[in-house]
């Protein structure tokens, strides 16, 4: 009777009958022990009672106890808890601790502990025996365990359930703390003991919470503890609960990483969500949709404020375009532009769609993009579009679009241009139609992969419409139209002129420039193909030399020369017979090649009818020319034999030809194509010798009228593993036949710079070094830079270097050659023309010479002792030499008379045997310390 005057004074003060009413429902989906057991509010109404607390309050249902306030039902008198029930009040045990499901929620479980002071003790102890069973059970379906701790003798006593979350679960009920708190994780026992301490000084049923993990880490404990105070003030005994709450952190950490995935994405998407009840007008935006309209979070919105927002020249179809959703609840989407408060404008693409809320309520909801930066990239591309529609239809290349059947749908001026047509009589034409009929590839070529490799882009033969070819190279590329359509494009490049130009340039490659003929790359290349026939065997080479053809040259002039090599050339052409191939390799030399010697009678005959041709008289610079060839003949000799082997044994045969007359002809025999071999061994190591500096300089000196020496002569020598040392007529033609001459004058001319810069200087006159150069000759490839680098490289001084050439290597020189003598000169080199005389020259000639010293040739220097008509020639040269300011060296003095008759002339410098013969660079170094050479009396 007084449980149910205080619960209904409690009820009625605290509505809590109302409250239970309300979310009774709810809390009736909430589980409980199946123990007596109440479920309580934050502020300990009562909100649900199992069967079993109902009876252990001696109630009837469980209804009776809903509304009452936790603090009446369960009392404390001194260290006894009791619960106030309709038959009076009970010992019992209150467990509590937070409802797995709702945390603001507790769960408390009465023990009835009545059995300790009742005699009963053996019914009781049954009973109480269930009791614990039934706590433990309900403990372990809610995970969570309880605890009580006596501060005065420091006993903690821990139910079975929490000496399972510790991983102790047969342990001692009673443990200390120091075995509580070193059973959480590490990081986690400062707090454990600082909640400890909180604890014990905590106010009377202050409830205190922390959360701890196990000691690996792995599970999640909310622990509470609440101290009780005796009498005196002091705490008697605190007590608490651990419930393990791990899966429900996880799922909290889950509805968080998910909640701000999809605020990420949205704020990635540029998307906010809005919410409106038309009833009442107010519009619920997410704070991502208040951050796209730049609008704070808490500002009111409706949706006529929206609609102020809209751009002025969107409003009005704007409000129509809501109108299907507001009338209608049809789906509806709006793309418009929107004004925000700062003053910049943004694009939104709304969606709205219509939904019946939990009340059975219309309410309007939709999402709203912020798309700017798309419609301005949309923007961008249908203006860059634009530029490359106007661009195809400037540029100066063809382009065309096909379809997958490759048939022309579109094309822009210039391919019609290209093609002849008008742009709709092209379109459909495959691409076929638009080939030309010898082309072999009619379709299209297949896009290049981007694969990183160097491709031939593909050529084909087009069409036009008159029927004249064109030469395109296409480049194709697949894409897509706006609909979907697959098409190839295509650009087409006009390479008609630029083929035109390869093929003039591959004939210029294989076709000697003055004659027309073939050339030794064409020579060349005929011959591989020949030799690789079955019937190589068949094959001859004549190779033709026109006998003293350089003396047309000296005496007429180069232009000379080349008109007679021109009409030579017309002649060979027109009386060869079928299967003869003439070609010109250099200079005078020409040949001919043989497809079938048999066909045409054999060597011998093929060989006079080419000295036939090439025994005439050619009209040139109008005087008549009388002209022979020597010509030698070779033909495969059943071994190995190359292109170059046979072009070699001709040559080899030619001058032997030559060596007995002109105008014969000799045909390579075994022994003479030995010989031939034995020439390429020596040029192979005469390479070797230039490569391994396997070459020496002699040096023979020059001097003046007081026997001063004031330059040397360089003369190469090579010392020969096998024959000993070798002049330069046994080597310089196997250097010609071998172009090694360039490669020989270079290495002279680096050595003799380099020797010289070590000479000992007498008087404080250094010695000049002259070197004679046949192939690094003024007009060649690099003259200017070979000779620089070298100076450079040998650190001489410029105005000791003199490079002879012989006198017909300087008649008839272009502007170029001479501006690049010129260049060397104006730094201190000097050119000195050597054996002038000898050049079927005449003196007149003598000041075109672009030279600074003259050396008369020692035909002339052996006469004049003797010969009045030498002597005279020796003087006119010295004479005419001294009135232009060149300097005059005689060669080839031997003799005291040839001396003094000469420096009575005014010969300016001597050289010749009666001084000194070539002798090696350290005997030279030798005579010049010496000082002045004797002068021989008269």
């Amino acid at each position: 009777m007084l449980l149910t005057e205080r619960s209904e004074r409690t009820r009625t003060s605290s509505g809590g009958l109302g409250l239970a009413g309300a979310r009774s429902e709810e809390f009736a989906l909430l589980p409980l022990p199946a123990a007596p057991a109440l479920l309580s509010t934050p502020d300990g109404i009562v909100v649900r009672a199992t069967e079993q607390a109902a009876k252990l309050a001696g109630e009837t249902t469980p209804a009776a106890l809903i509304g009452c306030r936790l603090a009446d039902l369960v009392t404390r008198d001194g260290p006894v808890s009791l619960l106030r029930a309709r038959g009076g009040s009970y010992p019992v045990r209150p467990m509590s601790w937070p409802h797995i499901q709702d945390e603001r929620l507790r769960v408390t479980v009465l023990v009835d502990v009545s059995d300790l002071a009742d005699a009963g003790h053996d019914a009781a102890e049954a009973a109480d025996g269930n009791e614990r069973r039934w706590l433990i059970e309900a403990q372990r379906i809610a995970k969570v365990g309880s605890w009580v701790f006596y501060p005065e003798t420091g006993e903690l006593y821990r139910s079975p359930v929490l000496a399972e979350f510790l991983g102790d679960p047969g342990g001692q009920e009673a443990v200390g703390v120091t075995a509580m708190i070193d059973a959480t994780h590490p990081d986690d026992v400062a707090r454990a003991q600082q909640f400890y301490l909180d604890v014990l000084t905590a106010p009377e049923d202050e409830l205190l919470e922390v959360e701890l993990r196990d000691r690996r880490g792995k599970r999640v404990y909310l622990c509470t503890g609440r101290a009780e105070y005796n009498r005196a003030g002091r705490v008697e005994r605190v007590q608490g609960t651990v419930q393990d709450v791990t899966e429900h952190r996880a799922l909290e950490r889950q509805l968080r990483d998910e909640r701000r995935k999809l605020q990420d994405a949205q704020r990635i998407a540029r998307l906010g969500t809005w919410e409106w009840n038309p009833r009442s007008g107010v519009m619920r935006l997410s704070n991502m949709l208040h951050e796209i309209i730049g609008k704070p979070a808490n500002a009111p919105i409706t949706f006529e404020s929206y609609l102020d927002r809209v751009h002025p020249d969107d409003r009005g179809w704007v409000r129509r375009a809501w109108r299907p959703l507001i009338e209608e609840h049809d789906p509806i989407e709006v793309e418009h532009r929107y004004l925000r408060i700062d003053g910049t404008t943004r694009i939104l693409r709304l969606h709205g769609t219509a939904i019946t809320d939990a009340d059975g309520q219309d309410v309007l909801v939709g999402t709203a993009q912020d798309v700017t930066e798309q419609r301005a990239v949309v923007t961008r591309m249908e203006r860059s579009s634009q530029r490359f529609t106007d661009l195809v239809s400037i540029t100066p290349v063809g382009i065309g679009l096909f379809d997958r059947a490759e048939r022309l749908v579109d094309a822009n001026d210039a391919l019609c241009d290209l093609l002849g047509y008008q742009l709709e009589q092209l379109r459909g034409m495959t691409a076929k139609d638009i080939t030309h009929p010898d082309e072999q590839n009619t379709g299209l070529p297949t896009p290049a992969e981007n694969s990183g490799i160097r491709r031939r882009v593909p050529q084909r033969v087009l069409v036009r419409a008159d029927g004249e070819p064109v030469y395109c190279e296409l480049r194709t590329s697949a894409s897509v139209q706006d609909d979907g359509t697959h098409f190839w494009l295509v650009v087409f490049q006009d390479i008609t002129e630029r083929r035109r130009a390869a093929e003039a340039l591959r004939y210029q490659a294989t076709h000697d420039d003055l004659t027309g003929l073939p050339n030794r790359t064409a020579v060349k290349d005929l011959l591989y193909q020949l030799l690789g026939r079955a019937d190589s065997d068949r094959v001859a080479v004549l190779f033709c030399d026109i006998d003293n053809f350089k003396r047309v040259n000296d005496s007429l002039g180069h232009d000379a020369g080349d008109e007679l090599l021109v009409a030579l050339a017309r002649r060979l052409e027109g009386g060869l017979p079928d299967g003869c191939t003439a070609a010109r390799l250099s200079g005078d030399e020409f040949v001919i090649i043989c497809s079938d010697i048999e066909a045409v009678g054999g060597v011998d005959s093929l060989a006079n009818r080419v000295s036939g041709l090439l025994r005439t008289a050619v009209p040139v610079h109008g005087q008549l020319i009388r002209v022979s060839a020597s010509i030698g003949a070779a033909v495969p000799d059943g071994s190995a034999s190359g292109g170059e082997d046979l072009l070699r044994f001709a040559d080899a045969a030619m001058f032997e030809a030559k060596g007995r007359g002109t105008g014969k002809v000799s045909l390579a025999s075994p022994a003479l194509m030995a010989s031939a071999d034995r020439q390429l061994h020596l040029e192979g190591q005469l390479r070797e010798a230039l490569n391994s500096d396997g070459l020496a300089l002699h040096y023979q000196p020059v001097v003046d009228a007081d026997g001063v020496v004031v330059t040397a002569e360089a003369l190469v020598r090579w010392p020969h593993p096998d024959r000993g040392m070798l002049a330069p007529d046994a080597f310089l033609p196997v250097a010609e036949q071998g172009d090694l001459l360039r490669e020989l004058d270079r290495w002279v001319l680096r050595t003799a710079l380099r020797e010289a810069a070590t000479w000992p200087v007498r008087g404080g006159r250094p010695v000049g070094v002259a070197v004679n150069l046949a192939g690094l000759v003024p007009g060649g490839p690099e003259f200017v830079d070979a000779v620089a680098d070298i100076v450079a490289e040998t650190g001489i001084s410029w105005d000791r270097v003199i490079l002879e050439l012989v006198e017909t290597a300087l008649v008839d020189l272009p502007s170029r050659t001479r501006h690049e003598m010129g260049e060397l000169v104006s730094r201190g080199v000097r050119f000195a023309v050597d054996d002038f005389g000898t050049g079927y020259s005449s003196l007149a000639r003598l000041k075109d010479l672009p030279a600074q010293i003259i050396k008369v040739d020692r035909r002339f220097v052996a006469g004049v002792g003797g010969d009045a008509s030498d002597f005279a020639v020796a003087r006119a040269v010295v004479d005419m030499a001294r009135a232009m300011g060149r300097q005059c060296v005689a060669e080839g003095v031997e003799t005291a008379t040839q001396f003094h008759v000469l420096s009575g002339v005014g010969v300016d410098a001597y050289q010749g045997w009666l001084f000194s013969g070539a002798v090696p660079a350290r005997d030279f170094r030798d005579l010049i310390a010496r000082g002045p050479m004797t002068i021989p009396a008269a």
